[in-house]
């Protein structure tokens, strides 16, 4: 029927060329391949060499989830207290809550060692799409293929790693169209320099948290050590002292987590029906579990304060990632967006039949994957065991039987590549709370049990004739993994050590790990790999008619996201780009002072010294997601203008579309920044050091 017009696949293709580069500021763009063309056009900046590479080199990853960014010669590095919570409740004990109260080192002699955080600085992008194609020969079975691309994979990483004594990750780009090589430096002697009080970190709490106006000081300063000594870094970012103007050019670095732009609308369907809903209900049980334990005293409030954090924020965005799904509009663009591809020089050989063969096969894929993908998430990637315990126990099952194996034929986590980096979390020193452990526990067996029902097999096996309560209770009171001499002992006995175990967290995790693994081999063989070779195809498609003016989904990995400071309407009423101190004594008053909008005793002591028309959080255009939480937000000189650690609820959409009509990333400003620290913590060294750099 279409073939008689002509004009129509011409038309379609050019609403899909608008989408793709209309977008006025849209993408998470590699530092490999900058959108130097689009900035200059938009913005008549010129993205030098220069300015990228003081970009790459102040930029830092940590491992647990978010950015960050080196802020002095010094090693000296600026995140948010959000990012910071998990080292903070690590130093922390029942006597002495750095989480709630704050911290600040007066000297570098008190600045305390975290005892597992590892921050990443990129050293080097390669592109090796070329070699890990070249592994996977036309013909093989799709269990071959998988086979053939985890081999190559772990030769490429074992390789680089050999070679430059650089962790080395070899990352997916385009859903399988890409691969590229990352390189990175890293810091495992990490010292902790300030943190504010929990209360101005996240002044609103959950209420305010994805809104805006925001007025919180979510910040934390940490120092990177080499040697004992403090790292001598040659780039970093020199800290402003005036910040934005409303419409100015800004900046954020960071690693972005995850995004789905690129996926195809039966992917979206299925995460819609099922991935999200599932995921949902898993967080929301899981947060009332823990809200409920948090109440039982303050000590059980520290206890579960980070994976409290960590769960409703996760819900909240969850939740937005499904309002955006619900939305017609959303996935009829994206239907309309297919549709043109498949349409485009219909009936020979190029992007159409490329494009349709690649979304047909994603589609069929989706019928599998619901098929099982309830037990994978269940007993493979854990959410049945909500404890640390076992993923201490987990990793040294699976490391007695990998470990003997070579590199690049063992799982993912544990090849050489990786092998440090997860030791270095597996020997932590930090505390592990029983109660809270066992709290946990409960919680995910009861969820197991609910999503597969108490007569099937792998849950009776696990709950061995007693109730989840009976079975967590036994499973944490018997568990001596929170001892190093324990871990130690496991790890270096090997399999005769794991199968002579008589804790009982060892022997649970032995007896699912045949089954766990047999649904993470169904994953790999009818998910991963099929998606793979179906969005290499669907990448062809879209580079052959549109470039490379596309960016690829977020991967953990560090992006340039661009946008201007800017604020927006909602119900009528302009919304100003930027707060104020002034402002976040207004809503305590406002809110009677009550949690989560009561002041630290510190700012209410000190408001009349305070200058209250001082910024204190801005908001801008800038394409981010969660991971971006603690990106340095930068102006055109490069210098340090904000710190990233939040969106609005209308950014949660993000993680499908961009939008900037009301979306927005929202930052800590500079001058809020320098202005707590000079009035309110008397940081003196502190401020002196980040001056240094202005």
């Amino acid at each position: 029927m279409f073939r008689s017009f002509s004009l129509l696949p011409l038309l379609l293709l050019g609403f899909v060329l608008a989408m793709t580069t209309a977008r006025t500021d849209e993408g998470m763009w590699l530092l490999n391949e900058p959108p130097r063309q689009i900035l200059k056009e938009r913005y008549n900046f010129d993205l030098t060499d220069a300015w990228l590479e003081r970009a790459v080199s102040g930029s830092v990853r940590f491992n647990n989830g978010g950015s960050g960014g080196f802020v002095s010669p010094d090693g000296l590095i600026v995140t948010n207290h959000h990012i910071a919570a998990d080292a903070l409740q690590k130093l922390s004990s029942s006597k002495e809550d750095l989480f709630a109260l704050g911290f600040l080192a007066k000297t570098r002699a008190e600045e305390r060692k975290c005892p597992d955080l590892e921050l990443n600085v990129l050293q080097s992008i390669e592109d090796v799409t070329a070699r890990v194609n070249a592994s996977v020969k036309p013909g093989m079975k799709i269990s071959e293929a998988a086979a053939a691309r985890k081999a190559i994979l772990g030769e490429i990483e074992k390789e680089s790693t050999d070679k430059t004594g650089l962790r080395s990750d070899v990352v997916t780009l385009y859903q399988g169209g890409a691969y590229h090589l990352y390189r990175y430096k890293k810091y495992t002697d990490v010292r902790l320099v300030f943190a504010p009080e929990a209360a101005i970190a996240s002044f609103g709490g959950d209420v305010d948290n994805f809104e805006y106006p925001r007025h919180s000081l979510d910040v934390a300063f940490f120092r990177a050590y080499e040697d004992g000594k403090p790292a001598a870094v040659k780039h970093f970012f020199k800290w402003s002292k005036t910040g934005p103007a409303e419409g100015d050019l800004v900046f954020v670095t960071g690693h972005p987590g995850t995004t789905n732009r690129l996926e195809t609308l039966a992917r979206l369907k299925h995460r819609r029906d099922y991935t999200l809903p599932y995921s949902l209900y898993r967080l929301r049980t899981f947060e009332a579990a823990l809200s409920q334990y948090s109440e039982q005293g303050t000590e059980q409030r520290r206890q579960a304060g980070t994976d409290l954090h960590r769960l409703a924020n996760a819900r909240k965005a969850m939740g937005g990632q499904l309002q955006g799904l619900l939305d017609p509009q959303i996935m009829e663009n994206k239907r309309a967006s297919e549709l043109a591809y498949r349409m485009f020089t219909r009936g020979s050989s190029g992007p159409s039949d490329w494009f349709h063969s690649g979304a047909t096969k994603i589609a069929d894929i989706q019928l599998k994957f619901r098929t099982f993908e309830k037990e994978h998430a269940l007993l493979e990637r854990g959410d049945a065991f909500f404890s640390e315990y076992f993923a201490i126990a987990r990793h040294l099952v699976r490391m007695a039987d990998e470990m003997p194996k070579q590199s690049g034929e063992r799982l993912r986590e544990y090849r050489d590549s990786n092998l440090e980096s997860l030791k270095f979390q597996l020997f932590s020193p930090a505390p592990i709370d029983a109660e809270l452990e066992q709290i946990k526990l409960q919680t995910s067996l009861t969820f197991l049990a609910e999503n597969l029902g108490g007569e099937h097999p792998i849950v009776r096996m696990i709950l061995a004739g007693k109730n989840p309560a009976q079975r967590a209770s036994e499973l944490v009171k018997g568990c001596k993994l929170g001892t190093m001499d324990e871990r130690n002992k496991l790890f270096k006995g090997g399999m005769k050590a794991v199968a002579e175990s008589k804790d009982p967290m060892i022997q649970l995790t032995a007896s699912i790990d045949a089954a766990a693994r047999e649904l993470r081999k169904r994953y790999e063989n009818e998910v991963e790999e099929p998606e793979r070779q179906a969005y290499a195809e669907i990448a062809k498609a879209r580079f052959e008619v549109s470039g490379r003016n596309i960016a690829p989904d977020a991967t953990f990995t560090l992006r340039l996201a661009f946008g201007t400071a800017k604020g927006y309407e909602l119900d009528g009423k302009k919304i100003p780009f930027q707060t104020t101190f002034a402002g976040a004594f207004e809503r305590s008053e406002k809110m009677h002072g009550r949690e989560p909008f009561n002041l630290p005793n510190s700012w209410v002591d000190n408001k009349a010294k305070l200058d209250l028309a001082t910024p204190f959080d801005f908001a801008s255009t800038s394409d981010t997601i969660g991971g971006n939480s603690g990106s340095p937000v930068l102006n055109r000189e490069g210098q340090l203008v904000g710190v990233n650690f939040d969106r609005n609820r209308h950014g949660l959409v993000r993680n499908f579309v961009y939008t900037e009509v009301q979306a927005r990333h929202v930052s800590v400003h500079c001058r809020a920044v320098l202005e707590a620290l000079r009035v309110i913590y008397k940081a003196d060294k502190l401020l002196d050091e980040l001056e240094v750099g202005s």
